[in-house]
């Protein structure tokens, strides 16, 4: 029997990012001297995991780290010169800032207690060494007042930018996966207990429950899903169709998965949606905070530049054949940019006890 052929992409909810973050290290001030060592030249993976070991070994001497993709090398803020050596010496770029992760952190607390406003979102910017918090346009008045009241009391650990879009998941139509209430893009093809599934955004999982291909016949129905906190669904395949890990690139031909990654801030990604097609950009920030204008907040998202249109949600964010996030929400279009973030893979498999296959 010849299968009908659905990959991973497709159609409606959903998202926008923030300006990229990819620069030469001499773009901002810093206290460290010239490195002793030469960097490593590193791919965005090969960054991220090396980070990741610094940040264990270093504790709290570690002060965020993002992917300078020019020159393909991993930078590590640190708190001092002893810090900064070990960073050389494992072959990344160091650079000494002011503030710890844990101020950071502790200022990302207080904008969760004192300005949880819909049309904001906050993350930590580790090239600028601050929070970034934006304000959509429908963030005036009052709300602004506070807004900006809260982050002047912060200091120098927090920036106010402010975005023209607004923030929101977008559902809207296109050729993809539908059901009762809209449609949206398919993310990625998945197995779970040897059977075929695939993941999408969950406010389309939660909106929706039993979808459909663009003929309209049924080919899935929810297994699982989380929203708001989280945003990410599993749908289970009912219709025998081919389901093979991969991603429309909207050119004839698709872009192969093998894996589920976490993204590194400065990494150079690309998104694949029904509406808009294939867009890329850069991941700006980790772990964002997103308060959508309907009340819904979601934390934890891969924060980007990379354009996203009413349609695109739920789907594909990815790096090469690795699986990076799922569309969730942003500002913007594709022709003035905006934000737009993403709910991380691992995250959703985890939870969900897939992966990807």
């Amino acid at each position: 029997m010849k299968h009908r052929h659905i990959s991973g992409r497709r159609a409606a909810v959903a998202g926008a990012g923030i300006a990229a973050l990819v620069v030469a290290g001499a773009t901002f001030q810093t206290a460290n001297a010239a490195p002793r060592t030469a960097p490593h030249t590193l791919s965005a993976a090969q960054a991220g995991k090396l980070a990741s070991t610094l940040v264990s070994d270093l504790g709290k001497s570690a002060a965020g780290s993002y992917y300078d993709a020019g020159n393909r090398q991993l930078v590590v803020n640190v708190l001092d010169e002893s810090a900064a050596r070990t960073v050389e010496s494992a072959g990344a770029r160091a650079r000494v800032v002011e503030h710890s992760l844990a101020e950071l952190d502790s200022a990302r607390g207080t904008l969760k207690r004192q300005a949880t406003i819909p049309g904001t979102s906050w993350a930590v910017d580790p090239a600028s060494n601050k929070v970034v918090v934006t304000a959509d346009r429908t963030v005036r008045g009052a709300q602004l007042k506070q807004l900006t009241k809260v982050v002047q009391g912060l200091g120098d650990t927090t920036q106010l930018k402010h975005s023209q879009g607004e923030f929101k998941p977008l559902i809207a139509g296109g050729d993809a996966i539908s059901g009762d209430g809209g449609r949206c893009s398919l993310g990625f093809n998945v197995v779970k207990d040897g059977e075929p599934y695939f993941i999408t955004a969950g406010h389309c999982t939660e909106a929706i429950s039993t979808w459909s291909d663009s003929s309209g016949q049924e080919i899935g129905q929810n297994a699982d899903s989380s929203f708001p906190d989280n945003d990410f669904g599993l749908v289970k395949y009912t219709a025998e169709v081919d389901h093979p890990s991969e991603v429309d690139l909207y050119d004839g031909s698709t872009q192969q998965i093998t894996q589920a990654g976490d993204a590194t801030v400065g990494e150079k990604v690309s998104r694949s949606g029904s509406t808009t097609q294939v867009h890329d950009g850069t991941v700006t920030g980790l772990d964002a905070t997103v308060n959508y204008g309907n009340g819904d907040v979601v934390n934890g998202l891969i924060q980007t530049d990379v354009c996203a249109e009413p349609g695109d949600s739920g789907g594909s964010l990815f790096d090469g054949d690795t699986a990076l996030g799922l569309t969730s929400g942003g500002s913007g279009d594709c022709s003035s940019g905006g934000e737009t973030f993403f709910q991380p893979v691992p995250e959703a498999l985890s939870a969900f006890g897939a992966e990807i296959g």
